[in-house]
């Protein structure tokens, strides 16, 4: 999408499908992203349990009279604890229905899923990237060693930034992805950042999705 494109979704009011229709697409693709792989010795972080990330976990919540953003375009997404700080780019779904990825050929580069709110809206936002391409690791290569209170920065187009902070971190396996669990709106702002996990061959790649779980904490 070039910047003019860019400049014109800012402007214009957006028509989302209800989530249980987008999460209905969703599940008829896997709800995967796809990621090209290339082979090494060592491969990505996984987490290390699954954790509750379905509901409300002690210690993280929403602070009193923090309110939704309105819609604005995700810029760049920032994990400190995993030294990630990328610019992101629209992406929707491919031919096959399942949630595109930014190009592989750029190793530093998520993506913002358009049918899901933009981050610090109402509802779940949906950010995903490469773990790796053919070249190394890449953007989410480091996604799975994220812990619980960890927290995710996304700078928008109007020059906010939301917090999120991670209340949950799981991998699914291709085949049974809970898409309507992953994807569905809790009634606060809330993000959820995918890769490719679990675990890899040569003949079908990875088996899995590391999904990430986090809610808003803090608006700058």
């Amino acid at each position: 999408m070039y910047a003019s494109e860019l400049a014109e979704e800012e402007e214009r009011p957006r028509k989302r499908a209800p989530w249980g229709v987008i999460a209905l697409v969703l599940l008829t693709g896997l709800a995967l992203v796809r990621n090209g792989s290339g082979e090494f010795d060592v491969g990505p972080p996984q987490p290390a349990s699954a954790s509750s990330a379905g509901g409300r976990v002690s210690g993280v919540s929403v602070p009193e009279g923090l309110q939704p953003l309105p819609y604005s375009l995700p810029d760049r997404v920032r994990i400190p604890a995993i030294q990630v700080d990328a610019p992101m780019m629209p992406v929707g779904l491919d031919a096959a229905g399942w949630v595109d990825a930014p190009p592989p050929e750029d190793p530093n580069l998520a993506g913002w899923f358009t049918g899901s709110v933009s981050p610090g809206e109402k509802g779940t936002s949906v950010v995903v990237g490469h773990v790796d391409n053919k070249q190394g690791p890449a953007v989410f290569y480091g996604l799975g060693a994220l812990k619980q209170g960890n927290r995710v920065e996304i700078v928008r187009k109007d020059g906010k930034t939301a917090v999120f902070e991670i209340y949950g971190i799981e991998v699914f396996e291709k085949n049974n992805f809970p898409g309507d669990r992953v994807y569905s709106s809790k009634g606060a702002p809330e993000l959820r950042v995918i890769t490719c996990g679990g675990g890899f061959s040569k003949q079908n790649g990875y088996e899995g999705n590391v999904v990430v779980f986090a809610r808003l904490v803090e608006v700058r």
